[in-house]
């Protein structure tokens, strides 16, 4: 984390640009050679037959957008599959999900997991009948899947950390949480609690543990701008959830000033949606961390095809401004760039949020 940045940038993706691209990686791949360090093997397999997509929610702007990236991605990708499917943020339904697609017969799975430790039971039922598995956003505690397309978010609450701490001498300020039972929103945390202890201690840190849910976002900010009218700044675990009821509630307290005005409260968030744009445009938030919802399905579409086809890979740097790792359970992790944007680089049409219509 500390020391560790994710990527150079995020770029834009065009439909041709992914089928050249991906096409040549798994040519090369094919071959025995390719540009990643984290190249792939073959095992053997023609990589055909049906995928599922199972979806955590549709509520996010962020989700959303990767939902609309899928099918675009899977052509490119020549993959072939299934209607996606919403759990709507219920991990049980997530794990009933996935045993109703491996019923239908499906060859491979992309699944974007709500629990870390919940998946497992999912990723049991799919490694008994042989199917492959690509996590994607979320990496599982346990289970056996062929990659985790992901980016670094431990990096995340550091990059969040860093321009709060540099915008705010001293003061309260309070990171809205995701789930922490999610990988995901632990590391957030962590990282950003860490990251302030160390470089920041003038700062006081304040939490919500808001669940990836916005009216629990809401609610317990509402209470805690009543105990504390003098907050400094505020991380956002996750804008497509947090972003408009955080915007909302300051704005009934009176509390939403725009930047460079007296009393505005500094706004870091994370997905990189348009939403987000439009609020630093208006000054009402200040930066977000640009998650990558193009790259996480387009290597979701290629991880899912090279699996089926039995390649596999190894942790090094890639061709394509990552690097793949290798996580503690021993799972690989393709941790793809994910930048921070601000009022200075907002409208880089190279970011996915630019490009959405």
């Amino acid at each position: 984390m500390p020391g560790r940045t994710v990527g150079k940038r995020n770029r834009k993706h065009t439909i041709g640009t992914v089928t050249v691209a991906v096409g040549a990686a798994l040519a090369l791949a094919a071959c025995g050679s390719t540009k990643d360090t984290g190249g792939a093997s073959t095992a053997g397999g023609d990589g055909d037959g049906k995928v599922g997509v199972i979806l955590p929610l549709l509520t996010s702007p962020f989700w959303q957008s990767y939902n609309d990236y899928v099918p675009k991605m899977a052509k490119s990708e020549s993959v072939n599959t299934l209607k996606t499917v919403n759990s709507n943020s219920d991990p049980s339904q997530q794990i009933t999900d996935i045993n109703n697609q491996l019923n239908q017969g499906v060859k491979g799975l992309v699944v974007a997991p709500l629990d870390s430790a919940a998946i497992e039971a999912g990723l049991d039922q799919a490694e008994r009948k042989g199917v492959p598995v690509v996590a994607v956003d979320v990496a599982p505690d346990k289970g056996k899947v062929a990659m985790v397309v992901r980016a670094n978010n431990k990096a995340y609450g550091e990059k969040a950390c860093q321009y709060l701490g540099k915008q705010i001498p001293s003061g309260k300020v309070v990171q809205i949480m995701g789930d922490l039972a999610s990988v995901n929103g632990r590391e957030r945390s962590e990282a950003f609690r860490s990251c302030v202890k160390t470089n920041f201690p003038k700062l006081k840190v304040l939490e919500i543990p808001a669940k990836w849910e916005s009216d629990t976002a809401a609610a317990k900010l509402d209470t805690l701008l009543n105990a504390n009218p003098d907050l400094k700044g505020i991380y956002m675990q996750a804008g497509g959830v947090y972003l408009a009821p955080t915007l909302q509630t300051l704005k009934s307290k009176g509390l939403l000033k725009k930047a460079g005005q007296s009393g505005h409260i500094a706004i870091v968030s994370n997905d990189g949606i348009p939403q987000e744009y439009d609020a630093i445009r208006k000054g009402e938030i200040d930066a977000t961390v640009s998650q990558p919802a193009d790259l996480y399905a387009k290597y979701g579409m290629y991880y899912i095809k090279a699996a089926m086809q039995g390649k596999t890979f190894k942790p090094g740097p890639t061709d394509h401004d990552s690097t793949i790792v290798k996580l503690p359970s021993g799972i690989l992790e393709d941790q793809l760039a994910a930048p921070l944007v601000t009022k200075e680089n907002v409208d880089d049409p190279e970011l996915w949020g630019n490009t959405v219509q």
